[in-house]
């Protein structure tokens, strides 16, 4: 089935078993930026999975290059942990790289012990609030010696190869892209001398580093950016790199302020192979993809139409560390797919803590979270088919204990299907097909449509009772709250509540936002149509953009707090954001619903009083924790244990992390 995935591949004199590379992402989890234990644990389960090349990283090259809780290769103190790592990795089939950063403008100077950053020109950065020195002549071909260095310290450490990133506005880019770069010296002006910065780095790692050790380049297909590049440049940048002596492109695509999602759920999977393609046709040496491909099969098909010659599998990876070994023996339904979420791998980044996955809560502490046989084996009993309770199942049965797992509805997932439910947000049914395949696998007793109660529990006599029985609707306390014309936001989400053409929705939190989504979607066509009217030139361009983004309802979202979406994380919310606002969603903060009528909601927003016109009224105001189940088998189970939005309502992330904790240590 997979016909190019697992051949073998050149870079230079680095020969692959496989065609999946686990790119760079960041970690935050270093000290100083030195190696530490759980990074070996992190590579080394990676390798053993599968993956034939493992590129660590960013490793900062300098003292202004990133933050200090980032791995580092700016000193030959860091090489005995770098080379201790290699022979980990090493050791399991696969081959190491290692990705020099320097993140220019986009350095936080609290995070680089108070020093300014710096960039081509003295351009306030967006991403940061803070505007970076200009870097001198002289300033220039220290940085760029310390690539160099850098580089050699990679190759003495032992890895494979090494990796320049000159994407994502990182400071390669800013010399690169005539946003950021207005110098007027020889490394600004046309495209050939803004390209001269990022060539010269390549020049002088080659010459440090000699002609056969592997030089991979991470390029951004593109921008995304107004005023920005495009393909076409990057296709031009990538044959300069060629010429200078980079033996594989990695392309990647836009900048970390581009307002074209490029990680997010909503992208289509394998939706940005289109740059490498068009780079792969510019240049003769290899060319990975990237963004959005966590299926192998989707992976070998880029592969076979010649769009690429590597797969970078990183979130996928993450996700799922054996991925490469499940998909090489066809066992493509044990897959734990990553779903994109960003929950655990992207928006700690952003505050500064370090990755794990919503799906894979081992990831970041294989090491700490080790999954061992279970001594004694119990009886063990799990109410609740949720996230929560699927993850405490899955893990108490792998280890050994007998499970059995009551779920009152006709299936299982929890709130994951009403998650799934919005526009873009489909992904998190993977995750419940994971999950559900792992009950069979792992031989728990499922019990669909059963309401457990106190008889069930005596009935099955468990050792250590864990509930996982969710949460329900929070109804707020506001006149008019029980008319005919109000529904749940859940029951909208299910399907089980239709509502009218004008729709007020109260709440304005992750649930309020995603329903406002999915009902703002009503009536605007979908991709296929779309294909079929550009294709054959059926609309004007016009046209078809007011059928993408108006649909057949009028929505208006009412929050009480200053911002909505306050509990959607850094890397999604922007995203949700912009596509309420192009499908004409209203949102109004500060705004307390004090009545609702047959005709709408009254308000009350900055001392003032207003009606808004509705003739459905949505509650997305929050909830509760199911918990009566406690107080009438705590006394009659020695060993119990609540979990999930059962001991408090929360994200996904926390009720999977929660259930392997019970799992892994009942």
């Amino acid at each position: 089935m997979l016909k190019i995935l697992f051949t073998p591949i050149k870079i230079n004199r680095m020969e692959l078993k496989n065609r999946i590379v686990m790119p760079a992402m960041h970690y935050l989890s270093s000290w100083e930026g030195m190696v530490l234990p759980h990074h070996g644990d992190y590579f080394v389960e990676r390798a053993k999975g599968g993956a034939a090349l493992i590129i660590i990283g960013g490793c900062t090259v300098d003292e202004t290059s990133g933050a200090i809780n980032m791995l580092s290769v700016r000193d030959d103190k860091f090489i005995p942990g770098l080379a201790g790592l290699a022979r980990a990795v090493q050791a399991h089939g696969a081959k190491i790289a290692a990705q020099l950063y320097h993140a220019g403008r986009y350095s936080h100077a609290l995070l680089m012990g108070g020093r300014q950053s710096v960039s081509s020109s003295p351009l306030r950065s967006r991403f940061t609030g803070e505007t970076p020195r200009e870097l001198s002549t002289p300033e220039i071909q220290q940085v760029q010696r310390n690539y160099a260095l850098a580089a050699a310290r990679v190759q003495r450490a032992g890895f494979d190869a090494v990796e320049v990133i000159a994407s994502a506005g990182y400071l390669i880019s800013q010399f690169l892209s005539p946003i950021v770069n207005r110098r007027k010296d020889e490394y600004g002006g046309d495209f050939e001398h803004r390209m001269r910065f990022g060539l010269e780095v390549v020049a002088e790692i080659r010459r440090e580093v000699g002609p056969h050790f592997p030089i991979i380049v991470r390029v951004a297909g593109n921008e995304f950016m107004e005023g920005g590049l495009a393909n076409e440049e990057a296709r031009l940048f990538s044959q300069a790199l060629e010429k200078a002596g980079v033996d594989m492109i990695n392309v990647t695509g836009g900048w970390h302020e581009t307002r074209v999602p490029q990680i997010t759920m909503g992208v289509p999977r394998g939706g940005f192979a289109y740059l490498a393609r068009g780079i792969k046709q510019a240049v003769r040496i290899p060319v990975m993809a990237c963004n959005r491909i966590n299926d192998p099969v989707l992976a070998d098909q880029i592969l076979r139409d010649g769009q690429a010659d590597l797969i970078g599998f990183a979130r996928g990876l993450i996700a799922d560390p054996e991925l490469p070994q499940k998909a090489r023996e066809g066992r493509f339904d044990e897959i734990n797919y990553c779903i994109a979420c960003n929950q655990g791998c992207f928006d700690p980044i952003f505050e500064g803590k370090p990755q794990t996955c919503l799906v894979n809560a081992r990831a970041g502490a294989e090491g700490r979270l080790t999954l061992e046989p279970a001594s004694p084996k119990k009886r063990v009993m799990v109410i609740g088919g949720g996230p929560a309770g699927m993850e405490a199942a899955r893990v108490a049965a792998l280890r050994g204990h007998q499970v059995s797992l009551y779920e009152k509805s006709e299936t299982l997932g929890g709130q994951l299907p009403l998650a799934a439910a919005p526009p873009g947000r489909a992904e998190f049914t993977a995750f419940v097909r994971y999950l559900e395949g792992q009950m069979k696998k792992r031989n728990v007793a499922v019990h669909l449509r059963t309401e457990a109660s106190l008889r069930h529990v005596e009935m099955e006599k468990p050792d250590a009772l864990i509930l996982a029985t969710g949460a329900e609707p929070s109804v707020p306390d506001i006149k008019g709250v029980h008319r005919p014309n109000v529904v749940l936001a859940w029951d909208v989400l299910s399907g089980k509540a239709d509502t009218g053409k004008e729709v007020v929705v109260i709440g304005g939190g992750a649930v309020g936002l995603e329903t406002a989504l999915l009902l703002a979607r009503k009536g605007t066509i979908d991709a296929d149509t779309l294909y079929f009217l550009m294709f054959y030139q059926a609309e004007p361009f016009e046209t078809l953009q007011s059928l993408l983004y108006r649909g057949v309802k009028k929505i208006t979202v009412l929050e009480m707090l200053t911002r909505v979406g306050q509990d959607i994380g850094r890397s999604t919310r922007w995203t949700i954001l912009q596509d309420l606002s192009r499908l004409g969603v209203r949102t109004l903060t500060k705004a307390r619903a004090t009545e609702i009528t047959d005709r709408g909601v009254t308000i009350e927003r900055e001392g003032r009083e207003e009606r808004i016109p509705g003739d459905t009224v949505v509650l997305a105001t929050g909830a509760r924790p199911v918990l009566s189940l406690y107080e009438k088998t705590k006394d009659r189970v020695k060993e119990i244990h609540v979990i999930g939005d059962a001991k408090s309502p929360r994200k996904a992330l926390e009720a999977v992390a929660e259930g392997l904790a019970v799992g892994r240590t009942i």
